[in-house]
């Protein structure tokens, strides 16, 4: 059997190869949206991305005969072990042919660091943490992947179990194509509730996005705390995520729901720009044009797909409506008014 090398990547080649390496498993997947290249750059820059400020992690790529064959991530978050009273890792981008011994040596490389990390455990697909893109596809794999939410091969389940692996939790992900029976459905609910509580629901301030992102990470800290896997976002983290996302946020269906001056609960849906990433193959320039940056703008506008990103609603809130009045909302704005389908996802199997 040929050799199998897995190496740390430690220079800038091998991160430019780690971030390109889709492109060899993903070449004949008609439904693959590749990754912008910048943004990944970007994601693993470990001066810059505000995860490095408490967690930690390593890349890997495994090599035979010379050639790359698959890459992997391990992370290190101590405020998930502390919160949760966990001794556990993450693995996350993980790519890899199809080849049993490859896929276990790249999780032996993983394991091993996190296990100089003082780690017990590890769990995956999660890059860095459930607050970014996680979990396996198992189904549904003629569908490209919407914004932020993972794509794979199909025989990366049995790939993963073999090594070892079995499954935790289930996530879902709905499609909405045709909202008439929901929004009638809703708007009774939603006259029923606001008979009740005095709720107030608006868009989000673009203008003044630092105050709003922390209202945001206010409710999103409440509202998912007691979610499988959940841990908190750090100020620096949701002021990135938030910076990151501006340029998709659209005000009709990113909402705040208050009660007087208390923050109740929020919803973000955002158009799926992967829908236009696709045509642009992962760069913004070829041969010094700005040839996939015109074309990204270009689709831009021309997107009518959404994803439902997030819903949360504060617990003592949770009997008042909200939830039904900000996804009522949302459709009204996007689905009825300007023709859009969308996803929600992705939701937990209990």
């Amino acid at each position: 059997m040929s050799n199998i090398e897995v190496s740390e990547v430690r220079s800038r080649g091998d991160r430019d190869a780690f971030i390109k390496f889709p492109w060899q498993i993903y070449a004949t997947d008609p439904a693959w949206v590749p990754p912008l290249i910048i943004e990944r750059k970007a994601f693993l820059d470990r001066k810059r991305h505000p995860f490095y400020q408490h967690g930690d992690a390593a890349l890997f790529l495994a090599r035979q005969n010379g050639e790359i064959v698959g890459r992997i991530m391990a992370s290190d978050d101590p405020n998930y072990n502390s919160l949760h009273q966990t001794n556990v890792g993450c693995f996350g981008l993980f790519e890899c042919v199809n080849d049993r011994d490859i896929a276990a040596a790249l999780f032996d490389a993983a394991t091993a660091w996190l296990r100089n990390k003082g780690r017990t455990e590890i769990m995956g697909p999660i890059d860095y943490s459930t607050n970014y893109v996680c979990g396996l596809l198992i189904d549904g794999f003629q569908f490209p992947p919407t914004i932020l939410t993972a794509h794979n091969p199909p025989y990366y389940r049995e790939l993963i179990e073999s090594c070892g692996f079995t499954k935790v939790k289930d996530w879902y992900a709905w499609w909405f194509a045709d909202p008439s029976k929901a929004v009638v459905h809703l708007r009774q609910l939603a006259a029923r509730f606001r008979r009740r509580w005095p709720v107030t629901i608006r868009p989000a301030n673009l203008k003044n996005l630092r105050d709003e992102s922390r209202r945001l990470r206010e409710i999103y800290n409440q509202a998912w705390e007691k979610n499988w896997g959940f841990v908190p976002f750090t100020e620096a983290e949701f002021d990135h995520l938030a910076h990151e996302m501006k340029p998709l946020i659209v005000p009709q269906a990113t909402l705040l729901a208050e009660i007087g001056d208390m923050p109740g609960g929020f919803v973000i849906g955002v158009p799926d720009i992967n829908v236009a990433l696709r045509r642009i193959n992962g760069r913004l320039t070829r041969v010094g044009f700005p040839i996939g940056l015109i074309k990204l703008v270009f689709y831009k506008r021309r997107i009518r797909k959404g994803r439902l990103i997030a819903l949360g609603v504060v617990e003592k809130y949770r009997r008042a409506g909200i939830a039904e009045m900000l996804v009522l909302r949302v459709m009204e704005e996007t689905m009825v008014k300007r023709g859009f389908t969308g996803e929600l996802s992705m939701t937990l199997e209990d």
